[in-house]
């Protein structure tokens, strides 16, 4: 059959539009919004936007975010309030974790990174006491780390006053035999903790802290991690207990932190369960993302761009390549 020229041209413009039109835009698995915990805690806040990005470009999905914390949020993911626990720190919630999982409610499916906690020294203080290699040479150089209230002793900045990380540093302090030696200073806040500390780096002053990682100043700053003795499942689980009659050393436990779901939601969006199974971050790389986020003063969602803007070859292996091309034409 001919066509006369106005209609050929006219099936050939459509046939080009069509080659050329963008696919179009994918159904979700599930019809409604995709609920994540929005817990405060500035890892998760970027890996959620993260995630979402993904979800709404890639896969078609409309999201939101309902603020809560740790416990409260665990408790909403076993109810179904939450579809997606981006960060969850196994070590800080042991057991509610293993009762919730019993239940059958929740589904641990993806594993993020190893967390972790230890004692600090700025490099800068390691260069100038190149003896001091563990926690328990500190009472041998406690002038170096003068407390301005007791000039007699170092001063040791534990763990903000009311977190379960204030229990492990005073159970170390004593098991350590600081008492004579360093005070014990507790921040009031955490805030005031990253403040304290940020400034006497910034004065090259020498400190002695513990903090956890990955958080913005750890990324940001040069430390180096003292020497605690071998990791000790019996002798941590006491310097966990506000009661321990008799502390003794033991380094920290790496923190694995995982991403859960509802395990509803994992019935019905199997597309998804696989995205979220297998997003997963080198620590060096969250570690860079949160001091990039330190050094702006970036809102998360502007770090989750900066993100995946630079860091395509890692987050291109948790998805489909057609997803993946719908993510990038998006950013």
């Amino acid at each position: 059959m001919r066509y006369p020229a106005f209609k050929l041209a006219a099936l050939t413009a459509i046939f080009f539009a069509c080659a050329s039109s963008p696919q179009a835009a994918p159904a979700c698995e599930v019809s409604r919004p995709v609920n994540f915990s929005g817990a405060s805690w500035e890892s998760n806040l970027v890996l959620v936007e993260v995630q979402r990005f993904i979800l709404e470009n890639g896969y078609g999905c409309k999201t939101e975010v309902l603020p809560t914390e740790t416990l409260p949020a665990l408790a909403a993911l076993e109810r179904g309030d939450l579809d997606v626990n981006t960060e969850i720190w196994l070590n800080s919630v042991a057991e509610p974790w293993k009762r919730a999982e019993a239940t059958g409610k929740v589904k641990r499916v993806g594993e993020l990174y190893l967390g972790g906690e230890g004692w600090f020294i700025p490099r800068y203080t390691a260069e100038r006491l190149p003896e001091l290699k563990s926690a328990a040479d500190l009472p041998k150089f406690k002038k170096h780390f003068a407390d301005p209230e007791e000039p007699g002793k170092g001063r040791f900045y534990g763990c903000p006053a009311g977190w379960g990380c204030e229990v492990v540093s005073s159970n170390l302090y004593r098991a350590l035999g600081l008492k004579d030696s360093f005070t014990l200073y507790s921040p009031g806040t955490g805030a005031a903790q990253k403040a304290a500390l940020t400034s006497a780096y910034k004065r090259k002053q020498d400190i002695v802290f513990y903090y956890w990682y990955p958080t913005p100043l750890v990324g940001a700053l040069d430390l180096v991690k003292l020497e605690l003795p071998p990791y000790d499942a019996a002798k941590h689980e006491c310097l966990t207990a506000p009661k321990c009659a008799n502390p003794e050393p033991s380094a920290y436990p790496e923190n694995p932190v995982f991403t859960a779901l509802n395990a509803q939601f994992v019935q019905d969006a199997p597309q998804l369960t696989a995205f979220f199974s297998k997003v997963a971050v080198p620590l060096p790389v969250m570690d860079q993302t949160l001091a990039h986020l330190e050094e702006t003063g970036d809102d998360a969602d502007d770090v989750a761009q900066w993100f995946l803007e630079n860091q395509g070859d890692l987050w291109k292996q948790w998805v489909p390549a057609d997803v993946a091309a719908r993510v990038q034409d998006a950013l």
